[in-house]
């Protein structure tokens, strides 16, 4: 399985983005799908992360994460998220692309560029499905980007379409007579 990289960081905003950008005159003040959140904090929350990990990779932290914060008004429109979303996507896609392969910042264990561009994946293809799941509009991640964030995140993952596989192994579904897991983590840090 090819790493996970820049390029992939930028496919998986920019499918966010074409997924959630018709649904942005919608009321995103509702759940999240399965989350506690609304689908607006949900996606402050994608444009955090992306954030925050673009940060680490450029900082260079070998003990914690760095001590900042994405502030997104509370009163930031769908549209406003959906750009802030698009910027710190593009901030952790050029931090990656810049970083050499030996590069390593703290998630919890050294993590290389391409632990943080698989978390980043991550969380934008997962929270994405949340927020599509919270407007009614029933979708899928692709497959390809699923594979590979199972490939770098969860390589004790089962068998199976990337996706639905994806979606168990963050306890948003069961799978295969498989029940949803009510606890989860990926393993970003190199051993």
């Amino acid at each position: 399985m090819p790493s996970v990289d820049h390029r992939d960081v930028d496919r998986a905003v920019a499918e966010s983005l074409r997924v959630l950008g018709p649904l942005a005159s919608r009321d995103w003040r509702v759940r999240a799908g399965p989350l506690e959140w609304s689908c607006l904090r949900t996606a402050a929350h994608i444009a955090h992360d992306l954030l925050a990990y673009a940060g680490q990779v450029t900082g260079r932290p070998d003990d914690a994460y760095l001590p900042f914060d994405l502030v997104v008004p509370p009163d930031a429109s769908p549209r406003d998220l959906l750009r802030v979303v698009a910027a710190c996507g593009g901030l952790l896609g050029s931090a990656v692309a810049a970083a050499g392969p030996d590069v390593r910042a703290w998630h919890y264990g050294p993590c290389d560029p391409a632990g943080f561009a698989a978390m980043g994946v991550a969380e934008t293809l997962l929270h994405t499905h949340d927020i599509t799941r919270g407007l009614d509009v029933p979708r899928f991640p692709p497959e390809p980007l699923c594979a590979k964030v199972l490939g770098r995140l969860f390589p004790d993952a089962p068998p199976g379409d990337p996706a639905p596989v994806l979606l168990w192994c963050t306890g948003r579904a069961g799978l295969d007579g498989r029940p949803r897991r009510t606890s989860w983590t990926w393993d970003a840090a190199l051993a």
